[in-house]
């Protein structure tokens, strides 16, 4: 068993990795918002499905053209990124403007039923255009760097099976680490991101500092939101079909994998997330083999949150989270 689990582990890592940077990237939505309002804003899944409907859209627009043939994809997907994650990042701001500001200092129950209401209406709101144009909710887009590489892993080591992937698997993973590095430098070294700080650790301080607190939540909303639209466009890239469901589940493991991380941790959430993807992918591979065909790979969210549990029993504030103490 160890040696076949072994033979299927640079494919684990590859399908792993890939999936576990989109986790990772839309984590960072959830643990920027909660960072700083104590939110946890349900509705950011469904603006990573936004995300992915609107550059798909932008994808079909473009590919229609006769003179993008001569433009490399890959700028074309960089333009597509830029202009949905603007749109995105706006339509952020206002969800933060309309639904959340308002209900700034009610009891948290309240806005996190309103987080809930957002997510169902963007669902049924991106349903019913996709079927109004299209007939069908459910969107294939462009095939875009679908070629096939092979990893000859067998010829480092003989106990390892060769693996594939698409040539969009190098796209997704590079273009989400730059993401991340991004945001991290943002948070860490620039002087908004110290603002978005300071705001996180103490809004009535910071306020008095002359930090301008609506301000820096808008902020943060447009770059979570940003963040969010552009991994449902690697999303679309990756795997292709995309329906206005797909943001529900990725949206409760990327929360998962923030909380695993450590909630309000940007360098915990990208872990949790490269890690949750990983787990996920090994069970699928594995899973089988491990309990002798008593649960198969449709098993593997079992496993992944088992693990969470686990952790969280051991390690209640995340594996890269510090205790604190709750805000009042």
């Amino acid at each position: 068993m160890f040696t076949e689990m072994i033979q299927t582990l640079p494919q684990v890592l590859i399908d792993g990795l890939t999936l576990g940077a989109v986790y990772a990237v839309v984590a960072l939505g959830y643990t920027m918002v909660y960072g700083i309002l104590q939110l946890i804003n349900f509705a950011h899944g469904e603006v990573f499905m936004t995300g992915a409907f609107i550059g798909t859209a932008f994808f079909i627009f473009l590919m229609g053209m006769s003179w993008i043939t001569a433009v490399p994809h890959l700028l074309v997907l960089i333009i597509v990124l830029v202009l949905t994650a603007s749109l995105t990042g706006l339509m952020g701001m206002g969800i933060e403007r309309v639904a959340y500001r308002p209900l700034r200092k009610a009891p948290r129950l309240i806005p996190l039923i309103t987080a809930i209401g957002i997510s169902f209406i963007l669902q049924d709101v991106i349903r019913f255009i996709a079927e109004l144009s299209s007939g069908n909710y459910i969107v294939t887009g462009p095939s875009l760097f679908t070629e096939q590489i092979t990893l000859k892993a067998s010829s480092v080591s003989s106990m390892f099976n060769d693996a594939s992937f698409k040539s969009s698997f190098i796209i997704v993973l590079v273009i989400a680490v730059i993401l991340m590095v991004s945001l991290d430098f943002f948070i860490n070294k620039t002087k908004y991101g110290i603002a978005m700080r300071a705001v996180a650790l103490d809004r009535d301080t910071a306020s008095l500092m002359s930090i301008n607190v609506n301000k820096m939540i808008s902020l943060t909303f447009f770059i979570g939101s940003a963040l969010g639209g552009a991994t449902g466009v690697l999303f679309a890239v990756q795997y292709g079909t995309i329906d206005p469901f797909i943001g529900f589940i990725l949206g409760m493991k990327a929360f998962i994998a923030a909380v695993l991380g450590g909630i309000g941790n940007i360098r915990g959430a990208m872990f949790g997330g490269m890690l949750l993807g990983v787990l996920e992918m090994f069970a699928a591979a594995n899973l089988s083999l491990i309990t002798a065909g008593i649960f198969g790979a449709e098993y593997k969210d079992v496993f992944a949150f088992a693990i969470l549990i686990v952790v969280l029993i051991f390690k209640p504030e995340g594996l890269l989270g510090k205790p604190v103490a709750e805000k009042v």
